[in-house]
């Protein structure tokens, strides 16, 4: 796919009559034009044009409140490059800004607030999430803080020691990492002469460091933290697939009513030497009810997987509750441990491409289905407003 866009800019759009407009949210980028996956933007577009939409890839830059149109790109299908047009202003916004040091920029986060407080505006999603902050809304819930391991932040030597002597085996996670960069594990093993054993997480492996001391292993945690605010979890001990750990991911969005649904549920097993079950880690794809089925007997496994279904839409629920903005989708990380108890580790605000086709397919749709609620939404206020 040609990264360029066509240098000719084509005129202007008129709103198409009964259409709602989508538009995706990116970052400009000076050699590229704009950020992002562009397989993944071109997939939106095609199924934005099937539903009846008018979809397009709109950068912080060329948002401006108040225009009627507004510079957006569209890709051309025959000429397999992206073309910069005037395009009708959106009804809704998806927010797919890629990483989240540019969602941080003091022009960006204004501008998503701006567009949050206007009613023209429809912006789901409006930011990554917070490990730390992640854990704090679902401990709020006596529905979903049993599927919470203990979490502490990662502060000082005495809050670790303590932790260790209650969980000896612990995950040491960077508040805003993103597929299972900068993860570590550390495990307490009193009979061996180097007792404390830290694992960190590089990009297909993982290295190991023992240390006969506290303060030595402390020591080589805030090197490798290099100043980022991590959380403390307590270690898990996960069902295994041939001796690998592996874990559930959900992909959970709103549908047409405006209500969270299961769009579909995948299994990761980790990699042989990794510390995490993220497939750019070294991690598979596997299917979930073979896993469970391994680990547990067929009846188990089918109650395990119902209830990993309704319990991820309850986590959303509650996620978008304690985080206080309108969200549309995110997936999340579920572990099985021996006993066939479900624990919640992640959600994404802004989940990857699912590889399994049929959760793939469906994701996109369900896009498209709730902006068709939200649009809905959007005009029945727009003429409220203008009845006053």
């Amino acid at each position: 796919m040609d990264l360029r866009a066509a240098s000719k800019k084509e005129e202007v759009h008129d709103r198409p009559a009964g259409r709602p407009v989508l538009a995706i949210l990116t970052i400009e980028n000076d050699e590229q034009l704009f950020r992002g996956n562009r397989n993944n933007f071109a997939d939106l577009i095609r199924m934005g044009q099937n539903k009846g939409f008018l979809v397009y890839v709109l950068t912080v830059k060329s948002l401006i409140l108040g225009r009627t149109s507004l510079q957006g790109f569209v890709y051309n299908e025959q000429k397999d490059t992206w073309q910069q047009r005037l395009l009708p202003f959106p009804d809704i916004i998806y927010n797919r800004i890629p990483l989240r040091e540019d969602e941080m920029l003091p022009a960006v986060r204004n501008k998503i607030a701006a567009c949050m407080r206007d009613p023209r505006v429809k912006l789901f999603n409006p930011s990554f999430f917070n490990k730390w902050y992640l854990f704090e809304w679902l401990r709020d819930s006596k529905l979903t803080k049993p599927y919470i391991p203990t979490t502490r932040k990662l502060v000082t030597a005495a809050r670790l020691e303590r932790m260790l002597q209650k969980h000896p085996f612990l995950y040491l996670k960077p508040e805003s990492g993103k597929a299972g960069k900068g993860i570590m594990t550390l495990r307490v093993q009193p009979d061996k002469p180097l007792p404390y054993l830290l694992k960190v997480q590089e990009n297909k492996k993982s290295s190991t460091f023992s240390c006969a001391d506290f303060q030595k292993l402390w020591n080589r945690i805030k090197k490798e933290c290099s100043g980022e605010p991590y959380i403390a979890q307590q270690g898990i001990q996960l069902a295994s697939f041939n001796d690998r750990r592996f874990d559930l991911r959900a992909l959970v969005q709103k549908n047409e009513r405006g209500k969270w649904d299961l769009t579909g549920i995948g299994a990761r097993v980790a990699g042989s030497s990794s510390i995490t079950t993220h497939v750019p880690r070294g991690g598979s794809i596997e299917d979930p009810e073979k896993l469970l089925k391994s680990s547990f007997n067929a009846d188990q496994a089918r109650r395990i997987l119902i209830k990993a279904k309704k319990t991820s839409i309850m986590i959303a629920r509650q996620i978008e509750k304690g985080s206080g903005f309108m969200l549309g989708e995110m997936s999340m990380d579920l572990g099985i441990d021996s006993e066939g108890h479900i624990w919640f580790f992640e959600a994404n605000s802004k989940p990857m491409k699912f590889d399994e086709p049929h959760i793939r397919e469906k994701s996109l749709e369900r896009i498209f289905q709730y902006s068709t609620y939200l649009a809905r939404m959007r005009n029945e206020r727009v003429k409220q407003e203008a009845m006053r």
